[in-house]
């Protein structure tokens, strides 16, 4: 059950020249948890990987504590089949991304001891692309 918007107003964005540039400004705090995964990189993340990062947590975690997912993918991601020629359009839609930067929370854990969030968080942060440290409010 991967994330995607349940409507949008244009099925294909332009492409947003720029993005990864600088450091996150928004969501660099815990808000929710105890503890938290936080990126070191800037990666687009897509609704598969945070969908296989989720189920990650939710296994080890069997029953007991409550996780946030503190991003969205709401850009949509476009490709061309293989071996097509340039031109006739852009491509088809194939899913949705959150664009992450440096500094952004991208899951909070609350409810658990302090090791087994930890464990919890380091097999979340195992499925994202991008480089993460675990945080925590003390």
């Amino acid at each position: 059950m991967p994330f995607f918007p349940k409507k949008v107003k244009y099925r294909k964005w332009q492409r947003l020249r720029g993005q990864f540039k600088g450091a996150e400004t928004r969501g660099t705090t815990l808000i929710f948890g105890g503890f938290g995964l936080k990126s070191l990189g800037s990666k687009r993340i897509t609704s598969q990987q945070i969908e296989a990062s989720r189920k990650a947590m939710t296994r080890y975690l069997e029953k007991g504590g409550k996780i946030w997912i503190r991003i969205f993918p709401d850009q949509p991601l476009t490709q061309k089949p293989p071996e097509v020629t340039m031109g006739a359009g852009k491509g088809d839609l194939i899913g949705y991304v959150a664009v992450v930067k440096p500094g952004r929370v991208i899951f909070e854990i609350d409810g658990l001891p302090q090791d087994r969030a930890r464990e919890a968080l380091k097999r979340a942060g195992a499925k994202l692309p991008v480089k993460t440290k675990i945080i925590s409010r003390i």
